[in-house]
């Protein structure tokens, strides 16, 4: 498994990603405006072989990680790549310094609360309609990052110095 930053070039293919993943799916000017003009934001794509399983990002605000989206190809689903993804993107937060992530997480995605849980996020609030495409709620979630020495070792860490998204 390769983890890299996400670039330019891979928007057609997160977008596809999005329509398989999401009701409300991402544009590709939002990614590319994420990219391009967002200094907080860190995207990362996960490969194998040169084929893009999935992808994660997030913005990194002082010592914080707020997850914006991270999510599998369909045909990869329920095979444990999600867990690694996030496992990457916390060690990744935690080397840039990060002590803490949160995300949201509609409140009827059970799969998606259960991955979080044993990530060991915890339930902190809700945040009331706040998915447009049907005002579902959401559910906040919150977990400490500890410091990670093993960074080092990870496949993504070279990417993260002197490479811009």
């Amino acid at each position: 498994m390769n983890y890299r930053l996400m670039n330019l070039n891979d928007i057609d293919t997160i977008v596809d990603i999005e329509r398989e993943a999401f009701t409300a799916p991402w544009s590709a000017e939002a990614f590319r405006n994420e990219l391009t003009h967002n200094l907080f934001a860190k995207y990362m794509v996960m490969e194998r072989e040169d084929t893009i399983l999935g992808y994660g990002g997030m913005w990194l605000i002082i010592d914080e990680a707020h997850v914006t989206n991270i999510a599998i190809r369909e045909k990869y689903q329920g095979m444990g790549y999600g867990k690694k993804l996030l496992k990457e993107m916390m060690k990744t937060a935690s080397y840039l310094g990060a002590r803490r992530m949160t995300l949201e997480v509609r409140v009827s995605n059970e799969r998606a609360q259960s991955l979080y849980r044993k990530m060991g996020f915890s339930p902190s609030g809700v945040r009331p309609a706040y998915y447009s495409d049907n005002l579902e709620d959401a559910l906040i979630m919150w977990a400490d990052l500890v410091p990670n020495d093993d960074f080092e070792d990870s496949e993504y860490a070279g990417a993260t110095e002197g490479e811009e998204a």
